[in-house]
Formats: structure tokens, sequence, C-alpha cells
């Protein structure tokens, strides 16, 4: 079975109470069962994370190359913006990574519009609530069947 793991960054397990005009409503706890209840649509596994601590993250994301993750989808909040620590980490994954946002980052506060994980990942999702995050995990899904399709085991067997 697929394996995606879905990181979560600095501030978010404060979904729910920090600026629902922003972030809406829903806990972090309610946006992973979402995501859950997706995965097994789909017929993969899921993780969900999440940390206030950077360092933790970057270490996360080493554990997603050492244990064969298939695809990451992040969130990592204020980290976007400046963690450099962060896209060096995600620069070692040879999988399919997805950036997503709750809010529109682009149509926020001007230092939210640059992203120094955005040159790292497949795709960049933002703006859509919890949907971000779905269709992070679609993106992320279909990423990993077009990379099966075209693996040389399957192109030959064509």
């Amino acid at each position: 079975m697929k394996k995606i793991w879905v990181l979560h960054g600095v501030n978010l397990n404060m979904f729910g109470r920090r600026d629902p005009a922003q972030y809406g409503i829903l806990t972090l706890a309610e946006i992973d069962a979402r995501v859950s209840d997706l995965a097994s649509e789909l017929g993969c596994a899921v993780e969900c994370y999440q940390t206030n601590h950077e360092g933790e993250m970057v270490e996360k994301i080493h554990r997603a190359h050492t244990e064969n993750t298939d695809a990451v989808v992040i969130n990592a909040g204020a980290w976007t913006h400046y963690s450099y620590a962060i896209a060096d980490a995600l620069a070692i994954l040879t999988v399919p990574v997805i950036e997503v946002h709750m809010s529109h980052v682009h149509a926020r506060e001007k230092f939210r519009h640059h992203s120094v994980i955005a040159p790292l990942a497949r795709g960049q999702i933002t703006g859509f609530g919890v949907n971000s995050y779905l269709l992070g995990l679609r993106a992320a899904w279909d990423l990993i069947g077009d990379a099966e399709s075209c693996s040389p085991e399957n192109v030959a067997r064509k």
C-alpha cells in the first residue's frame, strides 16, 4: 500500500481557534480525519504529523526519505517563508512534494507571497481551506500513479 505523509507546521495545531476568517473553524483533528477518510477512499495509507519545533519537522522529513514514504503533502505554516532547514530537508526527497495552504497566501501580507518550499514542490495549492489538503492528497496520489505507470518495469510490459 502506498504511503503519503501529511505534514503540518508551526501554529497549525491552532486551526479552529486561530483567525477563523482566514483558516475556517475546523480543528486540526477534524482536518486530519477528512484527510484519512479520503486516503481510505483512494486506497493509500496516510500519516498526519504536526509540530511547532523546526528541528522535529526536519527529522520527520528525513524519516520520509529513510522510511520509503511515497509522497509528502506539507503545510509548513510560517516556516514556508523562511525555513531553509526545512527546504534543505525536502530537497533530499526523491518523491513528490505538494505544498498546501488553507488561506490564499498570495492575497495576504507581502511576506507570505514568498515560499522557500515552492521550488522543491511539484505544485502549490492555496486558498481552499480544508480542500487544499484534500486536493494536495489527490495530487500526490495521482503523481504516485503516474510514476508507477512510467517505471521501467511497467514500460517494458506495454
